[in-house]
């Protein structure tokens, strides 16, 4: 394939990513898949849904605590859709599935999201793929910050809800990438601080086999942070890593530190 049939492709998957119909059917067909594995086989618990009820439908970041590569945001795309539909802090029958809210993004490591095809599914569900900062190809890398993949972030604030781990990594505890706390800064949206719970025990690495069954599951929304815009990068950094219990305060609090090798 030429460069310019590769550049037209991606332009043409750029699209199709965006239109409604595409996203709804992958939201049908992953949501019916998983839900039992959410809701039935190991048990979720919703709190604070009434911080997001009422958010506008755009320029949302939601920064969250990273466990599992897909099973989290999964879950995030049932709780967002549920909502929509009115529901409190349960997803209860999947009705929502049918006509799911679907103007979410989610930042991802490129990296993954071209593993399989099943990560290239989840890609089309409105993926915003990025270049690690951490890792690549299994090795350790320590990359600045990609203004491209900034850009990327700050075009879909502009008409989405975004979701972010400023982790970058499923490893509890991880320092927080700068990155996160820059766009919060230049683009200054409404931050909801996320705390999940469980899916380490739960699921594998990567979120799609079980580990442990009739696992509880935890997502806690919290108010939208109180930021100073004009404050430094370290400071927010640090004010989001509190909000999401990723902090040194939290570590020993953690139950990763009562794992059993049964758990692991």
């Amino acid at each position: 394939m030429t460069f310019t049939k590769k550049i037209a492709m991606r332009r043409w998957l750029a699209n199709v990513k965006e239109w409604k119909i595409v996203k709804s059917t992958i939201y049908a067909v992953v949501g019916a898949f998983s839900y039992p594995g959410l809701n039935l086989i190991n048990k979720l618990q919703i709190n604070g849904t009434e911080h997001i009820q009422d958010l506008p439908k755009k320029n949302v970041l939601f920064v969250s605590n990273h466990q599992t590569y897909f099973a989290d945001v999964i879950t995030f795309l049932h709780i967002f859709c549920a909502v929509s539909w009115r529901k409190k802090n349960r997803l209860g029958i999947p009705y929502y599935l049918l006509w799911p809210f679907t103007k979410v993004k989610y930042v991802a490591a490129e990296e993954t999201m071209k593993a399989n095809w099943i990560s290239r599914l989840f890609t089309l569900a409105g993926a915003l793929t990025v270049k690690r900062t951490w890792r690549a190809e299994g090795q350790e890398v320590r990359r600045g910050l990609d203004p491209a993949d900034t850009r990327k972030i700050e075009r879909a604030l502009q008409n989405n809800w975004v979701i972010t781990f400023p982790q970058g990594t499923t490893k509890p505890f991880a320092p927080g990438r700068k990155g996160t706390a820059f766009i919060i800064k230049q683009h200054q949206p409404i931050v909801v601080p996320v705390v999940i719970s469980g899916y380490w025990r739960a699921f594998n690495k990567k979120g799609l086999k079980f580990k442990k069954k009739g696992t509880r599951l935890s997502v806690t929304f919290k108010a939208p942070l109180q930021i100073d815009y004009n404050d430094t990068t370290e400071n927010i950094l640090n004010t989001v890593m509190d909000a999401i219990e990723q902090s040194k305060k939290f570590m020993l609090k953690s139950k990763h530190h009562l794992m059993t090798v049964i758990d692991k």
